[in-house]
């Protein structure tokens, strides 16, 4: 695939000269797409690209320059990693056609093992990039982070509103694990609820996630891909989307679960929908969303290459119950104090129980300890069956 001929170069004026920053800053490291040059996309470990596709949406698009990335070149950053910013994508005739192309873009990079960091455009480009891991024939895990959980009716055709049932009937079905954080149970139909619930899925009201945002780490170490919806933000933190309202998240948990997701190991591509710039009088709701990029690319310079528990650097904890048939392990890393649980699964290649590792908190161990088993090992163990 020749990458570059499906990407806009980035405003020559604004862009090509990088004396006009200081050496620290993003603007002078990172590596874009110009009208001379085209990043050198195979030694990048992450590739930003934005979308303008908002056909399925009520925010519209916008012909400018993104502020977004000028708000984010003017951030500092020490010992910047290796990011390639590949410009805006080439919009195509048909809106399938665009479908597909960030289908393509996205499974040319995550083979090669580049972070796809995509700036939408509406949030039901997230069913494209689903679609990408499908083409892989990999069951993956996808973590939305919105007020609703985007069903829509039976007959909806694909929008924002409405991609969760397109990823749910995709056949082949390669949804491990759906996760929401933040949805407000005014916004969602009780159908909607017992429909997921009875998929096992994982869901986590809005409420629950405030008061415990460290419990979003563990969501994060079992999640693929990050799809996040800037309506979840409140409207005093973010007002650049119609569909803003009075709560939700605030800027600074906004950046708290960026960061989260950058730790992530398993996090293998991250997108930010749903922002409207004819909105963004202030540039308020651009350098909210820069800053919320910056965490990402600063945790993921933290991360610890723990994606399964190295089993001879943790500490075993058996936790038996009293129906004397059920046992849960335990595994705290001594590196980074993380924890994850053992859920037996029958092995289809050789026919034995094996340990499908899930990251969990301390809370989970306190709970199988009090007698409970963990609410998160019973979903995954009940999707093994």
């Amino acid at each position: 695939m020749e990458i570059s001929s499906n990407f806009v170069p980035l405003n020559s004026g604004l862009y090509s000269l990088k004396d006009r920053w200081n050496p620290h800053q993003i603007g002078f490291q990172i590596d874009s797409h110009t009208q001379e040059s085209f990043p050198s996309v195979n030694y990048a470990e992450i590739a930003i690209f934005n979308v303008p596709e908002y056909n399925g949406t009520d925010n519209i698009s916008s012909t400018d320059d993104c502020k977004i990335r000028d708000s984010f070149y003017r951030l500092y950053f020490e010992d910047f990693p290796k990011v390639a910013d590949l410009g805006t994508l080439n919009l195509m005739s048909s809106r399938k056609e665009t479908f597909d192309l960030i289908t393509e873009v996205c499974l040319y990079l995550i083979e090669k093992g580049i972070i796809p960091l995509i700036i939408g455009g509406g949030h039901d480009i997230s069913y494209s990039i689903y679609k990408a891991y499908a083409q892989l024939e990999k069951n993956i895990t996808i973590c939305s982070v919105d007020s609703t959980f985007d069903i829509g009716l039976k007959d909806d055709k694909l929008k924002s509103s409405s991609f969760l049932s397109k990823i749910l009937s995709y056949k082949p079905n390669h949804l491990f694990n759906y996760i929401n954080i933040g949805y407000q149970s005014f916004f969602v139909k009780p159908d909607e609820i017992k429909l997921l619930e009875g998929l096992n899925f994982d869901l986590n009201r809005l409420g629950e996630i405030k008061a415990k945002m460290y419990e979003i780490e563990p969501l994060f170490r079992n999640t693929d891909f990050l799809s996040f919806d800037m309506s979840s933000v409140r409207s005093s933190s973010f007002i650049s989307n119609v569909y803003s309202t009075p709560n939700g998240f605030n800027g600074e948990e906004a950046c708290r679960i960026a960061r989260y997701a950058g730790i992530s190991d398993k996090i293998s591509s991250f997108g930010i929908f749903e922002y409207n710039q004819h909105l963004d009088k202030l540039n308020q709701g651009s350098q909210l969303i820069s800053q919320m990029i910056w965490y990402f690319i600063e945790g993921i310079k933290s991360r610890k290459n723990e994606l399964n528990p190295n089993l001879h650097n943790c500490i075993k904890y058996t936790v038996a119950f009293e129906d004397q048939q059920t046992e849960i392990e335990f595994f705290k890393s001594q590196t980074s104090g993380r924890w994850w649980m053992g859920v037996p699964f029958k092995n289809p290649k050789t026919n034995n129980f094996d340990n499908y590792f899930v990251a969990c908190s301390y809370d989970d161990y306190q709970c199988a300890n009090k007698g409970e088993i963990p609410k998160r090992w019973i979903k995954t163990y009940n999707r093994f069956l």
